[in-house]
């Protein structure tokens, strides 16, 4: 195998097995098979083995000595450290990009905006309670292109991270009934007040915006 199909299929492993863990298909804690993740995804060994390294740096699996990799457990703790560390960096993200950001900046984060908010409307969107991974794709795009005129790469790149981690716990949490939540408004909120360079309340949006999900995702998991 060449070494360019090689890296190929890592990459396509990689990208298959860490939807499968943020959506919720692979539990937290749960083993992972080389050779049936080999024979399930149709790529090589090798591929896997390269997979699950490039996973276990981005924090979403675990290799312990002599029982191979798993998926990295959750708990209260992690969530609450996660989240008040999300918060930080997104604010910081947010924060430069209020001051760097131009006019086609601002036209993506409308774009996005919108076609979260059709998504949100179609049946399509929701299953089971949950959010479908076609509105979750919308979600992120719009979070995305808030801070996407940051021009510090290091800054976006551990802002990634960090979402991606939340969007785990997030999938995981039971749809709780009652909870009379109003996304939508909350979005809004935020789109407008950084369209408005308004930073103090652009800010003080996305720390309540982060922080309700984490409370809810608490309410609902039993750790």
């Amino acid at each position: 195998m060449d070494t360019v199909n090689k890296l190929t299929q890592a990459e396509t492993a990689c990208n298959l097995i860490r939807t499968e863990i943020l959506d919720g298909q692979l539990l937290p804690g749960a083993k992972l098979n080389i050779k049936a993740l080999e024979s399930r995804l149709n790529v090589s060994l090798g591929a896997i083995r390269e997979a699950l390294s490039r996973l276990h740096a981005e924090g979403l699996v675990m290799a312990e000595a002599q029982r191979g990799y798993t998926v990295v457990p959750v708990s209260a703790e992690d969530l609450q450290d996660l989240t008040k560390t999300r918060v930080d960096i997104d604010a910081l993200c947010l924060r430069e990009a209020m001051q760097h950001g131009n006019i086609e900046w601002e036209a993506r984060i409308v774009a996005a905006a919108h076609r979260m908010e059709r998504l949100q409307d179609l049946p399509s969107a929701v299953e089971g309670g949950r959010t479908t991974s076609i509105w979750n794709e919308a979600h992120g795009e719009f979070h995305d292109a808030l801070v996407s005129a940051c021009p510090s790469v290091w800054l976006l790149r551990i802002r990634k991270l960090l979402y991606e981690q939340s969007e785990r716990y997030r999938q995981l949490a039971v749809p709780l009934e009652g909870t009379h939540r109003d996304v939508r408004g909350e979005h809004r909120r935020l789109m407008d007040a950084v369209l408005g360079r308004d930073e103090a309340r652009a800010l003080k949006e996305l720390h309540a915006h982060i922080n309700a999900t984490a409370a809810v995702i608490l309410k609902s998991l039993k750790f």
